[in-house]
């Protein structure tokens, strides 16, 4: 059998660039999915910090686009091999800040345009006038960033690829004014309730919802969330109405980036059958974030965006109980600065029980895994959430709110489960601080069980949450999509 040739339209692909879970999934489905030998190539927007790394490029196309001006298309590979293309603008990307947002911590004023570029050249290259050897027979769009090229396909080409529409997080929709319409070289009937219009306004990912051919959604729970209100944000009867087209598919991780045995950036490592090493990655974690070295308090982690979505303010709130209880808490991340504030001023007022580290560091993410004992995500939503699986992997127990994919991925630990042996962490009731209080109670009565405690570790060291069967469910997905055309 031929090949399937897939096209992966993303805005970030770690190890290049990353700013959230986009980039986890877009750096591993793609390089699983060519393990099935799916020939798979990432398109990706050139930003200076993808050029710096990208290593040899190659332009194999450059074009003069109304509203736009001069766009060059380079080739080159990601460091798995992986075949990669870039659209290099260097008036739109090639600017200090991350991906979405400036260095003040505002979207980008002209984002309309930065990413109706990139779906716009998606929609080039998996159109029937490509310039690439062999068009793509599946076009795999993913947020609202690249929504809008199954509308240029819809309105501009007869005869292209499949389309796909992942949507990680509907929260975030890539909604702008209706005046973009023309700068985005798309035409006025595009605008209309049934297409790209909003309450009033022009929606990217709506875009992607309407005119894809299939949309999937990063887990079976969220699927079903999505539907209704609050998580459909506006969406939701839309969504409904394509029921039959919508899927979800849960994410999977990195296993050979995300593994305790062999993670180079830990201070030690360890594996299921020997967990000696995790306790001296707490010791060198609570002296690295300047907590008391206690081996018997236990450790609460937060690696995360600091917002209310996350549930922190929830945190903030239970904070100081939960230090009287005897735990431990650090935390790494940022995000809303009011939010950021309160939990630095919590921490300062808990010196040794507290520590907060604002910002990202991947090496600390990894380290903090592997020295906490439990890992705090009690998200508002979470369309799929990685941390929960990265903590099981490294027997950090998660304690999760009952939502999304945190509820596909944490079985609670309930008598029945914690009996058969199956329990991985702990699942909240509700979200709220006397909630978070009392399951923390639970979770500080079965640490002290030190068997009990074992037995589940390695219960969640044992769960399978890598890629294969994941990308196993996309390729049946678009087999099955090209043979309905």
């Amino acid at each position: 059998m031929e090949s399937l040739h897939l096209l992966f339209a993303t805005s970030e692909v770690f190890p290049l660039i990353k700013t959230g879970g986009l980039a986890d999934v877009s750096g591993a489905l793609p390089a699983a999915l060519a393990r099935l030998g799916v020939d798979a190539t990432l398109l990706l927007p050139a930003y200076a910090a993808v050029l710096d790394s990208a290593g040899s490029l190659q332009q194999i196309a450059r074009l003069d686009l109304p509203q736009h001006g001069d766009v060059r298309l380079l080739q080159g590979r990601l460091p798995d091999g992986l075949p990669l293309l870039l659209v290099d603008h260097a008036g739109y990307y090639q600017r200090a800040g991350n991906p979405y947002l400036g260095a003040d911590g505002h979207d980008w004023p002209d984002n309309a345009l930065r990413f109706g570029l990139l779906s716009q050249m998606a929609a080039w290259l998996a159109g029937e006038q490509s310039p690439l050897p062999r068009r793509p027979d599946v076009l795999h769009c993913n947020d609202w960033q690249t929504a809008l090229a199954p509308a240029y396909l819809h309105f501009y080409d007869r005869a292209h690829a499949a389309t796909v529409m992942t949507i990680h997080n509907l929260a975030y929709q890539g909604v702008f004014p209706p005046t973009v319409l023309g700068a985005l070289n798309l035409p006025q009937e595009s605008f209309h309730l049934e297409g790209l219009e909003f309450h009033g306004m022009l929606s990217f990912l709506k875009a992607g919802l309407v005119y894809s051919d299939r949309i999937t959604t990063v887990s079976p729970s969220y699927a079903r969330e999505i539907q209704q209100e609050p998580l459909g944000f506006g969406l939701q009867g839309l969504l409904r109405h394509r029921r039959d087209v919508l899927t979800g598919i849960l994410n999977g991780i990195d296993t050979e980036e995300w593994n305790p045995a062999a993670d180079t950036r830990l201070w030690a490592t360890y594996d299921a059958a020997n967990l000696a090493g995790k306790a001296r990655n707490k010791e060198a974690l609570q002296q690295t974030m300047g907590l008391a070295i206690e081996a018997n308090s236990p450790l609460l982690a937060v690696v995360s965006r600091i917002a209310p979505q996350k549930g922190l303010d929830v945190v903030a709130d239970a904070l100081p109980q939960l230090i009287q209880m005897g735990f431990q808490f650090v935390l790494l991340g940022s995000g809303e600065r009011a939010l950021e504030r309160r939990l630095r001023d919590l921490t300062h007022a808990h010196p040794g029980r507290a520590a907060v580290h604002i910002g990202y560091d991947e090496t600390l993410s990894h380290r903090i895994e592997a020295g906490a004992d439990v890992f705090l995500m009690p998200s508002r939503f979470e369309p799929c959430g990685l941390n929960q699986m990265y903590s099981q992997r490294y027997g950090t127990l998660p304690v999760v709110a009952p939502t999304g994919g945190l509820l596909d991925t944490v079985t609670d630990a309930t008598a029945a489960r914690l009996a058969s042996r199956e329990a991985t962490g702990f699942v909240l009731e509700r979200l709220d601080a006397g909630a978070l209080r009392s399951t923390l109670a639970r979770v500080n009565e079965l640490y002290r069980n030190k068997e009990a405690w074992l037995r589940m570790q390695r219960a969640a060291m044992g769960r399978d949450f890598g890629w294969a069967a994941r990308a196993e469910e996309y390729l049946a997905l678009y087999r099955n999509l090209l043979a309905r055309q």
